[in-house]
């Protein structure tokens, strides 16, 4: 009887190790995207690409953002492996200044948490500087 206990035990650590060999893998295209300078009201929406690298099935459990000025959107589906992914991010360009934004990645991953970035430079070139005025007439200003 307990040979025959040390054997279903054995069997089933052996199964529930088996079973943790598989595991999913997040692999970025690029982990920065840079809007390079932009203005004022421009489509402020990028995507980050994705693969999953591994041999199970990927699922992002949540993405958020460092500001409420970057929304982004998670895909809701699991990716099979093998299989690419998207998330959508959307940066509010009516807000005229720099971009330094960074957006969190958490996931089912052999690597479970993925900071992406985002950067650039909003411009309202409706306002242009001193300098730039100087060299014009007062008729063309």
């Amino acid at each position: 009887m307990k040979n025959l206990l040390a054997v279903l035990f054995i069997g089933l650590m052996s199964f529930s190790v088996s079973a943790q060999d598989k595991v999913a893998k997040i692999e970025f295209k690029e982990t920065t995207i840079d809007y390079g300078t932009i203005e004022k009201g421009a489509n402020g929406v990028r995507t980050f690409e994705f693969t999953n690298t591994g041999d199970a099935p990927l699922i992002v459990s949540k993405v958020s953002s460092s500001c409420g000025c970057t929304v982004p959107k998670k895909p809701e589906d699991p990716i099979m492996p093998g299989m690419t992914g998207e998330i959508e991010v959307k940066y509010d360009t009516n807000r005229v200044m720099p971009i330094r934004k960074t957006i969190t990645v958490l996931s089912n991953a052999e690597t479970p948490t993925v900071a992406l970035k985002i950067k650039g430079e909003v411009i309202d070139p409706s306002k242009t500087s001193v300098l730039e005025k100087k060299g014009k007439s007062v008729m063309e200003q």
